[in-house]
């Protein structure tokens, strides 16, 4: 809610406006950004988003690398604590919220498909990054969310979906300074024509 607060604020002031504002956030930022694309309000005030080795499902992050080692943090997912993640899961928020997909409930029971939350979201154009070798957060949460995107959301939802995966580099997406350039270029060519700033 707080970026939502300042978002809204540049915007109403005149500073900028949607069509050139955008969020940026890895690791534990890309769970914020992913919050940010799937959250009513927040996916109606950014242009763009790029999201880097994100963290997206937090049903199944503690059985992925080093997520158990988070719960601490984060809460347990398996436990009750599932009932306030379920809120900030942006996999979660996506599928079931605003695609309205059926969803498990407690028991492992499939359940019934659901009428979106959010009719009317729209995904900023957005950028997933990371890397096959994060040996933190697996490269499956950007890689599902994506696919949701892609198949599920489809383009009337989510019309500019870009995906970058780096074979090497671990949690940082980057192996050397020469891919950490790489990864970068790619990042700010993406902003630069998502928000129209080559032409301003």
């Amino acid at each position: 809610e707080d970026i939502e607060a300042v978002a809204q604020a540049l915007i109403d002031s005149g500073l900028t406006s949607r069509e050139k504002l955008a969020c940026i956030g890895g690791s534990n930022g890309g769970l914020l950004v992913g919050n940010l694309i799937t959250r009513p309000l927040a996916s109606s005030l950014f242009g763009a988003a790029v999201c880097q080795v994100p963290l997206l499902d937090m049903k199944r992050y503690n059985k992925l690398l080093a997520g158990a080692s988070w719960m601490g943090e984060y809460g347990n997912p398996d436990t009750s604590d599932w009932k306030f993640l379920r809120n900030h899961s942006p996999y979660h928020l996506l599928r079931h919220d605003i695609l309205g997909k059926p969803e498990m409930d407690d028991n492992g029971v499939l359940m019934e498909p659901t009428e979106s939350t959010n009719p009317i979201w729209k995904c900023p154009k957005t950028l997933f990054t990371t890397s096959t070798r994060d040996d933190r957060v697996h490269p499956g949460h950007a890689r599902k969310m994506v696919a949701s995107l892609l198949e599920e959301a489809g383009k009337e939802k989510a019309p500019t979906v870009l995906y970058w995966e780096n074979t090497e580099g671990g949690h940082g997406g980057a192996a050397d300074n020469s891919q950490r350039a790489h990864m970068w270029a790619l990042t700010y060519n993406f902003l630069a024509q998502a928000l129209d700033l080559e032409s301003s």
